[in-house]
């Protein structure tokens, strides 16, 4: 796999996070924190990806956003889980009947939250 675009959602002075694209497509996303001698990451992908995709995306976070903002980094730990979208809730999803036990469950309603 080749051709990866990072979108960066949002960065503080210790961490970052972005959402991976492949082809127009969005395949994950990567939450970076960095310490004063490791750089930690929690990878989140879809369940379709292979193992060695996996390992090829990795080098490509670290290369192209860890080694630029942590060069001198001891270690890059990197927790992954791989499964599918279930919902994206934003504020909307609360706002009408919020402590109403007689609601439905809510499904969310497919914004990102912007």
């Amino acid at each position: 796999m080749a051709g990866y675009q990072f979108d960066r959602e949002c960065r503080t002075a210790e961490s970052e996070s972005y959402i991976i694209e492949l082809d127009d497509d969005e395949i994950g996303r990567i939450d970076l924190h960095y310490t004063a001698s490791v750089s930690y990451g929690t990878l989140c992908v879809a369940e379709s990806l292979t193992d060695e995709d996996v390992r090829a995306l990795i080098s490509e976070i670290d290369e192209r956003l860890v080694l630029t903002t942590d060069p001198f980094r001891e270690d890059f730990v990197v927790t992954v889980w791989a499964g599918r979208e279930s919902a994206v809730y934003s504020d909307e999803d609360f706002e009408d009947g919020e402590n109403d036990e007689d609601d439905e469950e809510m499904e969310g309603n497919g914004h990102r939250g912007d």
